[in-house]
C-alpha cells in the first residue's frame, strides 16, 4: 500500500476559447477595484487590451517584466502598484510576467489574476523565484498563488511555433519530475501522465498548423495539469539544474528546460523506473525510454537540444555543476559531482541522452 498526502490548492480556473471576455466578472469575484496590469515590453498590446476590458478598474500598466524576475524589477513594480493604489494585479503573458506578479504579492499580499499566453504553468503554483546578485532563489508561499486563472486558447494563437514547442516541453518537465517526486501521490500521477500526453499530442499539430485552436486548447489543458503538478509536489534534479543555468548564466527559461530534461531523465532512469514507463507511455512509446522519447519530441519539432546553442559557454560548465550541488533538491538518485558534470557536458553538446 502506498502512503501519501494530497493537498489541493485553492484557485479558480476559467477555461475556454474566448474566456478572456469573463475578465471583468473574475476581477469582481476577487473583490478587487483597481488592477495593475503586468506584461513584458513585447506584450504591451495584450496588456492594453486587458486594460480596455477592465475599464475604470484598470489602475495602469507595468510593462517591464523580464526573465528570472530580477529583484530590482520586483521592487519597482511594487512601488508602482502602491503609488497607483492597485488592490490586485493582472498578469498576462508567460512565466516571466506571472513571476513578477508573485514577487509583488510576496511582500504586499496583493492578489493575482493570471492570464497565461504560454504553457509555463507558473500560474498554478505557490512557487516564486527572484534573482539577486546572479543567483536565483526560489521558495513557496500561498500568498503568491494566483487567486484566479483565465485560460483562453485564442490568446496563444500568436505564440511562435518554436516558443510553443519549448514552452510545452517546459510544462512536460514539471509533470515528469512530479512522477518521481518524494512528495508524489496517485492523484498527481494521473494529472502528470494526462498532462504529458495532452502536450505530446498537441505539439506536432501546432507545428503543422499554428492556428489550430483545438491543438492550442490541448496544449493549454496539458499545461494546466502540469502546472498543478508543479505546485503540488516538490521538484528534483532537473529543476535545480535549470534554475542554476537560468539564474546564474541567464539562459532562456523554456529552451533550457527543453535541452536539459532528457538528460535529467536519463540520470534518474534506473532509480525511478515506474515514472519513466509512465512518461514514455504518455508520449506513445512502449519501450519505457522516457529520456529518448522527450529528446525525440524536441528534436522532431525543431526545438534546440544543445546548451551551446543557447549561449552557454563550455568554460562555465564546471561552475554550473558546482552551483547545482549546493542546496540540493530531493532526487531519486543521489547527486554525484562527476555524473552531474557529464550530464551537463552531454546537454551542452546536444548528444542524445545516454
Amino acid at each position: 500500500m502506498r502512503s501519501f498526502v494530497y493537498q489541493g490548492l485553492p484557485s479558480r480556473v476559467v477555461f475556454g476559447a474566448g474566456a478572456l471576455a469573463q475578465l471583468p466578472q473574475a476581477i469582481e469575484a476577487m473583490g478587487a477595484r483597481r488592477a495593475l496590469v503586468l506584461c513584458t515590453p513585447e506584450q504591451r498590446a495584450s496588456a492594453e487590451r486587458v486594460a480596455q476590458l477592465l475599464g475604470d478598474r484598470a489602475a495602469g500598466i507595468f510593462d517591464r517584466a523580464v526573465m528570472h524576475v530580477p529583484i530590482e524589477t520586483a521592487r519597482e513594480a511594487r512601488e508602482v502598484a502602491q503609488r497607483l493604489g492597485a488592490d490586485c494585479a493582472v498578469a498576462i503573458g508567460g512565466g516571466s510576467t506571472t513571476g513578477l506578479g508573485k514577487a509583488i504579492a510576496l511582500d504586499s499580499g496583493l492578489p493575482i489574476l493570471a492570464i497565461p499566453t504560454t504553457y509555463a504553468g507558473s500560474e498554478m503554483t505557490p512557487i516564486y523565484g527572484i534573482t539577486e546578485a546572479g543567483l536565483k532563489k526560489t521558495g513557496k508561499d500561498l500568498k503568491v498563488l494566483p487567486r484566479s486563472v483565465i485560460y483562453d486558447p485564442e490568446l496563444t494563437l500568436t505564440l511562435p511555433v518554436g516558443l510553443s514547442v519549448t514552452s510545452g516541453l517546459n510544462a512536460i518537465a514539471h509533470a515528469a519530475e512530479g512522477l518521481y517526486s518524494a512528495e508524489g501521490n496517485p492523484v498527481i500521477d494521473l494529472m502528470a501522465e494526462e498532462g504529458i500526453a495532452a502536450i505530446g499530442r498537441a505539439l506536432p499539430r501546432i507545428r503543422a498548423s499554428a492556428g489550430d485552436v483545438e491543438a492550442r486548447g490541448d496544449a493549454l489543458y496539458g499545461a494546466w495539469l502540469c502546472g498543478i503538478v508543479l505546485g503540488s509536489v516538490g521538484m528534483a534534479l532537473h529543476h535545480k539544474l535549470c534554475h542554476t543555468l537560468g539564474g546564474s548564466f541567464n539562459l532562456p527559461h523554456a529552451e533550457t528546460h527543453t535541452v536539459v530534461l532528457p538528460h535529467a531523465l536519463a540520470y534518474n532512469a534506473a532509480a525511478a523506473p515506474q515514472a519513466m514507463r509512465r512518461i514514455a507511455r504518455a508520449l506513445g512509446r512502449d519501450d519505457g525510454q522516457a529520456a529518448r522519447a522527450v529528446f525525440d519530441l524536441a528534436k522532431d519539432n525543431g526545438a534546440p537540444v544543445a546548451l551551446r546553442d543557447l549561449g552557454m559557454k563550455a568554460e562555465d560548465l564546471d561552475r554550473a555543476g558546482e552551483i547545482a550541488l549546493q542546496n540540493q533538491y530531493p532526487n531519486p538518485r543521489p547527486l554525484e559531482g562527476r555524473a552531474i558534470r557529464a550530464l551537463l557536458q552531454a546537454a551542452w553538446e546536444g548528444a542524445p541522452p545516454a
